[in-house]
């Protein structure tokens, strides 16, 4: 048996202490996740804290069949998402792309360009930023998150399209057009934070 293995088993009996543990090691993931999708930081505290409290109610049913961590961000990105459909029904709101864009002083450093970025998705509409995340962040397929979100596999596909057209309008003061730099005119990729 592992030391993860026993600090799991310990967490599942109820030790204080190996709850804690599980949750100093896996709570910078999980709430990124719980706060990628909800955009809004007072509800992604509150929805982190109920996804906690799920995770820990549930623990009992952990099987083992994956890792903890896995185990853990389904049930983090599947609260969240029940969370989200009470608040603002994600599945029904459309998503306009407004012509505004982002205006941020110029900054080389690595923690302003990925606060800029999270501030970039957060501007997005509830649903486009669902599938966003949950496509080029967390690495769903469009099937999964259609099921997910209660709608098609291409309507996920045009979520993400727009999504990804406003992040470009958005960061789009990021990006040096001398520059060699990754295009954002693809895939935003961001770093777990």
């Amino acid at each position: 048996m592992t030391m993860d293995q026993l600090e799991l088993k310990r967490a599942i009996s109820g030790d204080e202490a190996a709850l804690r543990r599980l949750w100093t090691q896996h709570s910078p993931h999980i709430d990124a996740v719980v706060r990628r999708l909800c955009g809004d930081p007072d509800l992604a505290a509150d929805v982190s804290q109920e996804v906690w409290m799920q995770i820990f109610r549930a623990l009992p049913s952990y099987r083992g069949d994956s890792q903890f961590g896995t185990w853990a961000h389904r049930i983090a990105v599947n609260r969240t998402l029940n969370a989200l459909r009470k608040v603002r029904r994600v599945a029904g709101i459309e998503t306009d792309i407004e012509d505004d864009t982002a205006s941020v002083e110029m900054d080389s450093d690595r923690t302003f360009l990925a606060e800029t970025i999270e501030q970039a998705i957060t501007q997005l509409s509830p649903g486009a930023r669902a599938v966003f995340v949950l496509h080029d962040v967390e690495g769903y397929t469009h099937g999964e998150i259609g099921e997910e979100l209660g709608i098609t596999a291409g309507g996920s596909k045009s979520q993400l399209f727009k999504a990804r057209a406003k992040l470009r309008k958005l960061l789009a003061h990021l990006v040096d057009d001398n520059s060699s730099v990754a295009t954002v005119a693809g895939k935003v990729n961001v770093a777990p934070i």
